[in-house]
């Protein structure tokens, strides 16, 4: 058969990617203000703001798409600040703190370093639930913001266990930077917020939350919404630092105010530790029970 004879079955029709490589564009339309460019390939014209609904369909279906082939399936989402240290950048802080003398500075440091706890433990715990996951029929995948603090914490203890994670990333001002422990092939960047969170939740079989501000508390009341309003299925929702959490937030308050129902503070589960933290997931999902031939495992087997 000779090598330019299509097979069967072959395409009709070149790709839109063949298209775009093979296309040269003449000299007299190569210029910016020639309207000669493919649709597609037309950085411009994709950016115009009547065209905003296309690219919210192309930040829905990237991601969506990319996980697909990747196999990522199941999520456990980590939410928490981008401001919390490493023990060792936060005590590096305080004993600069220390030398200068400035009190007030000393005492920001100190608070530092007692938070730095908390990177330790998401490190630990998302290498606990990617370790402990690995050989289930559909691994369990740590997925963060992307940036630092408990991101990074949640994205490295996967990388320790040289496991894969995901970085849902957002253009900022500030804090745009994905950290060095998402798996490349997992990491992804977005202009709508609202995207984004929508991407935390859809495979998401838990939602792991630490301290943080603004950001973290958005995101754990959106995703309290949906599921205390029945649009979302419900599933764990943890909240690490009861003493944190308790300070900052009165759930007996919003029931004494009839704010919320008495009931929808379960939604929440306080946790210490990242054992701790796994064995509620492992107790509601029965990740830790022995095989059987018999009841409502067995076609799992």
């Amino acid at each position: 058969m000779d090598a330019k004879t299509p097979r069967l079955p072959s395409r009709n029709f070149p790709s839109a990617e063949e298209e775009a490589a093979a296309v040269t564009e003449p000299s007299r339309y190569a210029g910016p203000e020639s309207a000669y460019r493919l649709a597609f390939t037309d950085t411009a014209f994709l950016l115009r703001e009547e065209l905003r609904p296309v690219r919210m369909q192309l930040e829905l279906l990237k991601p969506e798409l990319v996980q697909q082939e990747q196999g990522v399936r199941n999520t456990i989402v980590i939410f928490g600040s981008a401001r919390i240290l490493p023990p060792d950048e936060a005590q590096s802080a305080l004993d600069a703190a220390r030398t200068g003398g400035n009190a007030q500075q000393q005492r920001r440091a100190e608070i530092a370093l007692e938070m730095s706890r908390y990177y330790d433990e998401a490190r630990r715990f998302a290498a606990l639930v990617t370790d402990r996951s690995r050989e289930h029929e559909t691994p369990i995948y740590v997925v963060t913001g992307g940036g630092p603090g408990i991101m990074e914490a949640g994205n490295r203890g996967a990388h320790d266990v040289r496991g894969k994670s995901i970085g849902l990333n957002i253009v900022l001002p500030h804090e745009q930077a994905p950290n060095p422990y998402i798996t490349p092939e997992l990491c992804f960047q977005f202009h709508y917020f609202a995207l984004r969170k929508m991407h935390f939740v859809m495979r998401s079989i838990a939602l792991v939350c630490f301290p943080g501000g603004f950001g973290t508390l958005d995101e754990l009341f959106e995703t309290l919404t949906l599921v205390q309003t029945g649009k979302s299925r419900a599933r764990p929702i943890l909240l690490f630092g009861r003493e944190f959490w308790e300070r900052l937030i009165s759930f007996q308050h919003l029931i004494d105010t009839g704010m919320i129902s008495a009931g929808d503070e379960k939604l929440i589960r306080f946790v210490e530790t990242a054992e701790e933290a796994w064995e509620v997931l492992a107790s509601h999902y029965g990740f830790d029970l022995p095989p059987t031939e018999t009841g409502e495992f067995a076609d799992h087997i």
